[in-house]
């Protein structure tokens, strides 16, 4: 089920407001029961078959977990710990990489093997880094209590389970557990209903505007001139910001109208001011995951920090990241080259030589971000490099096109720009809309 579907703003979110608000009280059911119940709907809705895998991560994942709480034993502890994220990283990996690696070994060595064409179960990517940033958070000891009812509600919270943002334990059970939070807040529910509207806007009328044109472009990629590779590579910059934070933002709208605030997982990346800047405003949830997950675990493992092990460090991060989008060379290449431009701006700000005008730092971040999303958008990487020779202009600089002749496009790359450069974030709404409630309790 997709958020900006009929099904899911007619009928199952007021569905779900009616059963949270209303019926429990008739009942008098649990709402966190409430709400993983319609999280079990909305996950098996796109396939029901699909439904056993979350719940066996899940029921596994509980089991784990209370044995590295319990655990007293350091050794043992790290063990179970280590031993946890290794079957969830498999799980993840037999159905999101087995093709992939499939088809790279028949490439290497001139095998026939047949490939499996296992289809990849939703939201899988998103729950198991969540699954992992819990298990760790047990071995620390921030995890002290769990049970069933609040890790599964944590797991398959609806709003916040198909594309993020990452969300921690310790953030999201309190909220749960809060009585506040079970009255309904007619002030929540219409900055709620507002969020979400955003959200829609920015998904159906941009982002799936702009992607007839990037597909067109993307399918064509041989015929594309010096001025269209531009036009389809900005266009599918666009697309993506705009995809991925009108989903977030129908997230976001979506857990508020239950009075839960998620985390901030975009704030106007678009508008950085070099690499290290665009990463603490784009996928924000998933670059602290990233940070305090994977980067600072291995920094601390070293027996000696060097600036050179830790940009390398830095570089096997971004792909991880990289192949964690997905199974194509052309996700690594994006991980590879974020992993590099993070490098050279690290390298840069060390030397310390002379600051960039704030303008320069801008265009150099969009024009590398722009760059890397070629390579996350292209089939394959012939296209991805096709498309790249174009825009640096190695086979001529033609700024004759037909491409903007489509005035929904035009207007909806111009609506792009202008919201995106001219217009505060919804963050900006949600946090003036809580400052206000704090100040009037």
């Amino acid at each position: 089920m997709l958020f900006h579907s009929p099904i899911y703003l007619v009928i199952f979110l007021p569905l779900v407001i009616l059963f949270y608000y209303k019926i429990n009280k008739f009942f008098k059911i649990d709402n966190r029961i409430i709400l993983g119940f319609f999280g079990l709907i909305f996950y098996s809705w796109w396939n029901i078959y699909f439904a056993p895998l979350i719940v066996i991560s899940i029921l596994f994942n509980y089991y784990i977990s209370n044995l590295i709480i319990a655990n007293k034993d350091q050794i043992k502890k790290k063990r179970l710990l280590l031993f946890s994220i290794f079957l969830n990283v498999i799980y993840l990996g037999i159905f999101k990489y087995t093709d992939f690696i499939i088809q790279n070994i028949n490439a290497l060595i001139g095998s026939e093997i047949e490939e499996f064409n296992i289809p990849f179960p939703l939201a899988m990517s998103f729950f198991t880094f969540q699954t992992i940033a819990f298990l760790v958070d047990c071995y620390d000891d921030e995890i002290s209590k769990n049970d069933l009812k609040k890790y599964s509600l944590f797991i398959i919270f609806f709003p916040q389970l198909v594309a993020g943002p990452i969300v921690k334990y310790n953030d999201m059970i309190p909220q749960f557990e809060n009585p506040k939070n079970q009255l309904i807040n007619k002030n929540n529910i219409i900055l709620g209903l507002i969020v979400i509207i955003i959200g829609l806007f920015k998904k159906v009328v941009i982002a799936d505007t702009l992607s007839i044109n990037v597909d067109a472009g993307f399918n064509n990629y041989l015929d594309l001139n010096f001025i269209e590779a531009w036009i389809v590579s900005l266009s599918f910059t666009f697309q993506l910001y705009f995809d991925f934070s009108g989903y977030i933002d129908m997230a976001t709208g979506s857990a508020i109208l239950f009075n839960i605030r998620l985390p901030q997982n975009f704030d106007s990346p678009y508008k950085a001011t070099s690499l290290i800047n665009f990463w603490q405003r784009w996928h924000i949830t998933l670059y602290k995951f990233l940070m305090n997950y994977i980067y600072f675990p291995w920094i601390r493992s070293l027996k000696k920090i060097t600036y050179t092990k830790a940009m390398f460090v830095t570089l096997c991060v971004f792909i991880i990241s990289g192949i964690w989008h997905g199974p194509t060379w052309g996700y690594v290449m994006f991980g590879i080259l974020h992993g590099i431009g993070l490098i050279v701006n690290h390298t840069f700000n060390r030397l310390n030589l002379f600051k960039l005008y704030f303008l320069f730092g801008w265009f150099l971040t969009m024009f590398w971000v722009n760059l890397t999303l070629i390579f996350f958008r292209s089939e394959d990487l012939t296209t991805a490099l096709h498309i790249s020779k174009k825009i640096f202009g190695i086979n001529g600089f033609d700024f004759n096109s037909n491409m903007f002749n489509d005035y929904l496009i035009m207007l909806s790359t111009i609506a792009a720009l202008i919201i995106v450069f001219c217009f505060k974030n919804t963050n900006y709404l949600i946090e003036n809309h809580f400052k206000e409630s704090e100040t009037k309790i």
